[in-house]
């Protein structure tokens, strides 16, 4: 067998480097030229291209909005302390009214504790920061506490975050920015895994946010094309958010206020989602591999009940405009829901024709054009994105495991995406009481 791995693997770089790369990975694996390779190259262009713009010398802001920061709070505890701190100790000019809302409060009251300790810390300390907390007495879940706070928001600017999430104190000034002009609608913050130094569970998740946020959406946003707004990090325009109901019944309600916004970009010219790679959130990602695969069957299986479910009608040109609808399509549909099944599709076509060392060798090939690829997109994110240099090559030694981490979650995605197909899965969420998902008619 492992004669049949070398022999393979030499065979398979030698015609490489003969018949042509485009060729050779074509006849592997014909979706690695037709969708991801495209997309790597996209993103890589939009990361240049923010880096050269990135020097230029910054325009003085005329005016600071006033924000309203909306903290959805379930069972954080003392952690929500470390979120309003954070946010009452923002370098900002303009006014701040903090909203953590503590969902089931009867039964959360160590959170609500925790909320009302620190919001009288703060109480006429600081005059143009306000800190009100808001109990919700029965659990009604996320988009029921964001939108018991949008009632009490009086910001021209609100912000969706989660009670695990701290910030720098720079993040409000670096994301309101973006809403002096009046085409912007939203801007989805940078997040960091704060946690990432716990295991390699964390670690392998600090690299996936480094890679996949802060560079991949800094280089969609260069285009307008930013997949979606996080749920622990996002900033909207308030009159926005309320011209279109608030958020919305159901389950994933980051990604469905994202595209709930992009049905009017082809309808109004100009009309952008950003993203603020230096607006910077901090949260803790999960520290055992069994967590962290139940919160992303949860993720991915949101993204087929979106996309095929509640908006697949919705998919037009006419209503997101040419350039998002046909990212929607590659990135959204084909790449998150179709590809997972034509990578374990070809991987079991090949255990089915070929002896095992022959298939250990073609996979090992792949690998190393992944690893190559990898390597030069997070160079590019050092030299043109990174804020954080020194933090962020730490993460170098663990590039190698992560084309390993990718595969195995594109799998678990497939898993998941079938999940959800067959048993409706969202209606079972801990993200809101069953009772409150089924009030969606999707």
């Amino acid at each position: 067998m492992w004669q049949q791995f070398v022999e393979s693997f030499l065979l398979l770089a030698h015609s490489f480097s003969t018949r042509g790369a485009w060729d050779q990975a074509f006849n592997l694996f014909p979706f690695i030229v037709l969708l991801e390779l495209p997309f790597y190259v996209l993103v890589v262009g939009g990361m240049l291209r923010y880096g050269l713009r990135h020097w230029r010398v910054p325009v003085r802001r005329l005016q600071s909005p006033s924000v309203s920061c909306l903290i959805t709070c379930y069972s954080e505890g003392d952690d929500v302390r470390k979120t309003i701190s954070s946010l009452v100790n923002q370098r900002y000019a303009g006014r701040i009214q903090i909203i953590p809302i503590i969902d089931g409060a009867i039964k959360n009251s160590d959170t609500l504790h925790a909320a009302l300790s620190e919001a009288k810390r703060w109480e006429g300390t600081e005059g143009r920061r306000e800190v009100t907390v808001l109990p919700k007495w029965q659990r009604g879940g996320r988009v029921s506490s964001l939108n018991a706070g949008l009632t009490l928001a009086t910001g021209d600017v609100v912000m969706a975050l989660d009670g695990d999430t701290s910030f720098d104190n720079d993040m409000v000034e670096n994301a309101t920015r973006h809403f002096d002009d009046p085409l912007v609608a939203g801007v989805a913050g940078n997040l960091r895994v704060r946690n990432q130094g716990r295991n390699l569970v964390t670690k392998m998740q600090g690299l996936e946010y480094m890679l996949s946020i802060s560079g991949g959406k800094t280089g969609l946003s260069e285009f307008n094309i930013v997949n979606n707004i996080s749920g622990a990090f996002g900033v909207f325009r308030t009159s926005l958010v309320r011209h279109l109901g608030g958020w919305d019944a159901g389950t994933a309600e980051d990604l469905d206020m994202t595209l709930r916004i992009k049905q009017y970009f082809g309808r109004y010219s100009g009309m952008r989602i950003k993203f603020e790679p230096h607006a910077m959130g901090h949260t803790d990602a999960p520290e055992s591999w069994r967590v962290f695969f139940k919160q992303r069957l949860r993720w991915d299986g949101d993204m087929y009940y979106l996309f095929v479910r509640k908006y697949r009608f919705n998919l037009r040109p006419s209503l997101l405009g040419w350039p998002n609808f046909l990212f929607t399509l590659i990135n959204g549909l084909l790449m998150q829901l179709v590809l997972p099944y034509l990578i374990v599709g070809s991987l079991a076509m090949l255990l089915f024709i070929q002896p095992l060392g022959i298939v250990l060798g073609t996979l090992a090939f792949v690998y190393l054009g992944y690893l190559l690829l990898l390597l030069a997109y997070y160079l590019v994110y050092l030299a043109t994105v990174s804020e954080r240099i020194r933090l962020d090559l730490s993460y170098l030694p663990y590039l190698p495991l992560f084309p390993l981490f990718a595969f195995v979650t594109r799998v678990h995605s497939g898993y998941a995406i079938l999940v959800e197909a067959l048993t409706h899965s969202h209606l079972d969420s801990s993200m809101a009481p069953n009772w409150v998902l089924r009030k969606n008619k999707f």
